[in-house]
């Protein structure tokens, strides 16, 4: 059964992962370093990791199956679970497929590079309410794909 991963720690869409889930009544577990806050619901989990490097990852990568939904912005991640099957999109809605995962994670790694030498300063721009709305729908619309895939 469609079931969905959040690499939750520095997630910022998570009350519209809900929103989702509540409406297609599925699982949702939620993985992170440590205890957080979330909705009293029965299909929502959260699991807690320890604080070792890529145990999250760790655990959802061993935890997922074939057509489950992964929300992560960890592009590494991203790539290990779309190899196990799942479907991954990013808080921003982007959704990660064995055709761009390669582009992403040179990308990736231009701009790591950039910010060491100083090239570039701070981080990506906080979410916008449009940005929530984009991801919602691309959301809606890869449950429904899956959906349409499982019947």
């Amino acid at each position: 059964m469609l079931h969905i991963f959040i690499d939750a720690d520095a997630c910022p869409v998570k009350p519209e992962i809900y929103k989702v889930a509540d409406r297609y009544a599925l699982e949702v577990t939620v993985v992170a370093n440590s205890w957080m806050r979330t909705p009293q619901n029965k299909r929502i989990t959260l699991q807690v990791v320890g604080n070792g490097f890529d145990e999250a990852d760790d655990w959802i990568v061993d935890n997922i199956q074939q057509h489950d939904i992964v929300i992560t912005a960890d592009i590494p991640l991203a790539g290990r679970c779309l190899s196990g099957g799942a479907q991954v999109l990013s808080p921003t809605g982007k959704r990660f497929t064995e055709e761009n995962i390669g582009q992403t994670l040179a990308t990736r790694d231009l701009l790591a590079e950039l910010r060491g030498a100083g090239e570039i300063k701070g981080g990506p721009p906080p979410l916008t309410q449009r940005d929530r709305s984009e991801f919602l729908q691309k959301l809606d619309v890869v449950v429904q794909s899956i959906r349409r895939e499982q019947s």
